[in-house]
This record gives structure tokens, sequence and C-alpha cells, in this order.
């Protein structure tokens, strides 16, 4: 029996780490993050255990990665749906209701999600979270692109700035006790970007209502 070449090992090794990446998310969601052994996730994903400390250097890293996944699957979903587009102001709807509706349908997940990337570590440059800084980065470069060209150089910083946004949505989401409306959120976001109500994937019943944002809030 020949050897397998490079790129099929490369597949395989890939497909491995997609499992457990995958694992991860379906046991945290279904038993909370201290209940998941790094044994049950490599049970679940039909691989073995030796495979985590390959490719992760730990629990805490193996979620950051299938959290940052997941929101990369997720907001390529949205950003791709039909019917498609490439307007610009219609996309960045689309990315904000995307990664909004993540953490209402995953709320444990992103929970755990955000109580593990505020510790001192923070954020883990995996490439999953490339990946999905890069889809978001350059959904916002498009954005300044199209909305206002000549402040185009501050596109890092822009995006920086909405990741953050996003990140403060989500924790008035998941708040326990005192959540925050999620049409609320969507309002003050879509207000400072100048975006319409009915793009991306308004809320129903939301009590706000149709609302178009002229204007951008002060940076």
């Amino acid at each position: 029996m020949s050897p397998r070449s490079a790129s099929v090992n490369e597949a395989m090794r890939r497909r491995s780490r997609e499992r457990l990446l995958q694992a991860t998310v379906e046991l945290v969601e279904e038993r909370g993050y201290e209940a998941t052994t790094l044994a049950d996730i490599t049970r679940r994903a039909g691989t073995a255990r030796g495979l985590v400390s390959y490719y992760f250097a730990g629990k805490r890293e193996l979620l950051q990665s299938a959290v940052h996944r997941l929101m990369h699957m997720e907001l390529a979903a949205a950003l791709e749906r039909e019917p498609r587009t490439d307007n610009a102001q219609e996309r960045l709807a689309r990315a904000i209701d995307g990664i909004l509706g993540l953490t209402q349908r995953h709320t444990t997940l992103m929970r755990t999600h955000m109580a593990s990337i505020l510790q001192a570590e923070g954020f883990i440059q995996c490439p999953e979270q490339q990946r999905l800084a890069s889809l978001l980065g350059g959904t916002m470069a498009d954005w300044l692109a199209a909305v206002e060209p000549e402040d185009f150089e501050d596109a890092e910083q822009e995006y920086r700035l909405l990741r953050a946004l996003l990140m403060g949505a989500t924790v008035a989401l998941l708040l326990p006790g005192a959540p925050m409306p999620l049409a609320r959120l969507r309002a003050e976001l879509f207000e400072r970007y100048g975006l319409e109500w009915s793009a991306g994937d308004p809320p129903a019943d939301d009590g706000i209502g149709p609302t178009t944002a002229s204007r951008r809030t002060a940076r």
C-alpha cells in the first residue's frame, strides 16, 4: 500500500481539527464548560486524545478556536445567503445581525466565550480567529469605501471599533438578569452606521418599527 500524499494527510488533519472544534461547541452547549472534559470532546469527535495537545495548548484555546470557527461560519452564511449582494450597507447589516443572532441562539456558548476572552490572556490568535477577523474587517472596509471613502485609511481602526461595539452588544444580550433587548441594541448599531432598519435580518415584533438611520454618531 503506497503512503498517503502530503495533500491527503493535510486534508485528514484538517478534518480531525474541525471535528474537535465542532464537538467542543456541541458539548459546551449541552453540559457547560466545566463539565466538559477533553476526553469527552475527543470521544464525541472520534479522534485520538493526543490530537488535542497536538493542535491546541489546552481546553481554553480549544474553546476559543471552536467559537471563532462557528462565528466565521455563521457570518459567511449571512453574507452569502440569497439574494446575494455586493451592496456594502446591506452586507454590514447582515454581518451585525449575524453576530447578534448567533449570540441569541448560542447563549451558553457565547457567555462562556466572553468570560474566556476577558481573562488576562485575552484573544488567542488562532487560524479561526484570523479568518473571522479577515471577513468582518473586509466587510467594514467595503462599507467605509462606499460610504466614507475619505476615511478609508482608517479601515483598521473602524474594524476594531465595530468589533468592540459587537462585543459590547454581546455582553448586553447575555447579562444575567438584565439583558438588553436585541432590537434596541440593533437600533443603536444601525444608527451609527446609517443602515436601513429593513436591511439585513430585522427582528419580528421588535417594538421599534422601521427607521432610517441617516447619520452616524460621533466616533
